[in-house]
């Protein structure tokens, strides 16, 4: 897109959220489908998890990627955050712009990003994780030949089989003691993500998973230190486990994201209540092919077609509520197909429906704006780094 377009798609989309701004809006008012936050719902989940950590003496750094709004980091930092995660340099580099002072990156970056990271460094603490010798000592070239020093933490796998070091003993202390004498790199300590509680099968199973994950980073830190290598932090974290990993000793980082809205998925792990859950879709009926079929307005380019996730199979594309009867059984782009498991529904064209997604992360990111709402009244939310996958 050319760069005078751009500014003034910018400048206009300014001009639409003042004009909301400017006038009271409610429910009724907006254009389905629409992506809503129950601002109080919000606050709450926000207030929920930074007592837990506090209580534990655990900093709290959320991470960003759930909400992608500066505006909901900003509210996580003032209640006590001590700074953010960002999957992507790109979603970083909005929120140092927007005033964010402390910002993590547990994703192993390409040193062909050096400028990017070099420049970030200068208007924020930013730190990142490493997980390849040889990825490290490319950072560490690059960084010290810009003359910049920036911290780093070692990722560790704890059973997610996707990035990290294997936590074998025997060479992951030599992994450890590698990275803390390379120079312009300035080792903190180590990083984990427990991904895999997203499959597990129960509450035991999610209690063993939060205790061997914070076993293996404490074992690994004692044998670390016993090396000579100073292990200042361990940072694990993911909204499942939070509430049994936030019992374990020796974690001093917690790292949950989707916490902040919840989902369906977090609901099937016994992580959420449906009353908890703050972000939905409002969607419209637009046609009802049969009685026990309704088509909706939303389909995988607003709900994603992300599966949801539990102790049970969990069936569709999301939760209808206040409507046990309807299951989203398929997703066109712009349609959402409902069946009607009993009899006939009475639902038709032009009426509204509120949905829980199954994985509200990805709906955020599908979005310019979401609206918080506060009973009735709602109220323009950017996602202003909604799209940064670079």
């Amino acid at each position: 897109m050319p760069a005078r377009h751009e500014a003034r798609k910018g400048r206009d989309g300014c001009r639409l959220l003042e004009a909301w701004h400017d006038q009271q809006v409610t429910l009724a008012d907006l254009r389905t489908p629409a992506v809503l936050v129950d601002k109080a719902r919000l606050l709450r989940n926000i207030d929920r998890m930074q007592a837990a950590a506090d209580a534990r003496g655990i900093r709290l750094r959320p991470h960003a990627k759930t909400h992608k709004s500066p505006v909901i980091a900003r509210w996580q930092i003032d209640r006590g955050a001590v700074g953010i995660c960002c999957a992507k340099l790109g979603e970083a580099e909005v929120f140092a712009n927007a005033g964010i002072e402390d910002i993590r990156l547990p994703y192993p970056l390409n040193p062909s990003n050096a400028d990017r990271l070099i420049a970030l460094a200068a208007r924020t603490h930013i730190s990142f994780i490493v997980d390849h010798i040889g990825v490290a000592n490319a950072w560490s070239r690059a960084l010290a030949a810009a003359g910049v020093t920036i911290d780093v933490l070692v990722k560790v796998d704890v059973g997610f089989h996707r990035c990290g070091i294997d936590p074998d003993l025997a060479t992951a202390v030599l992994f450890v003691q590698h990275i803390a004498a390379l120079p312009a790199l300035r080792l903190r300590g180590l990083l984990s993500h427990a991904g895999q509680s997203y499959h597990a099968a129960s509450e035991v199973h999610l209690q063993e998973m939060a205790s061997a994950e914070a076993h293996t980073l404490t074992a690994l830190a004692a044998a670390a230190r016993a090396g000579g290598v100073t292990i200042d932090e361990l940072s694990a974290g993911a909204t499942p486990t939070a509430r049994f990993s936030l019992r374990q000793d020796g974690l001093t980082e917690y790292r949950p994201g989707n916490f902040v809205y919840f989902d369906r998925t977090q609901v099937g792990l016994g992580a959420a209540t449906l009353d908890e859950c703050a972000l939905t879709v409002l969607a419209r009926v637009v046609s009802k092919p049969a009685p026990d079929r309704v088509i909706l307005d939303a389909g995988s380019k607003t709900l994603s077609s992300d599966g949801a996730r539990g102790f049970q199979p969990i069936a569709g594309y999301g939760t209808v509520l206040d409507d046990d009867d309807l299951v989203i059984e398929r997703l066109s782009e712009e349609h959402a197909t409902v069946r009607v498991t009993r009899g006939e529904t009475a639902k038709e064209p032009g009426d509204l429906v509120r949905i829980l997604p199954n994985h509200a992360c990805v709906v955020s990111n599908l979005v310019d704006q979401a609206w918080l709402v506060e009973g009735e009244e709602v109220s323009a939310l950017p996602i202003a780094a909604r799209g940064r996958i670079s």
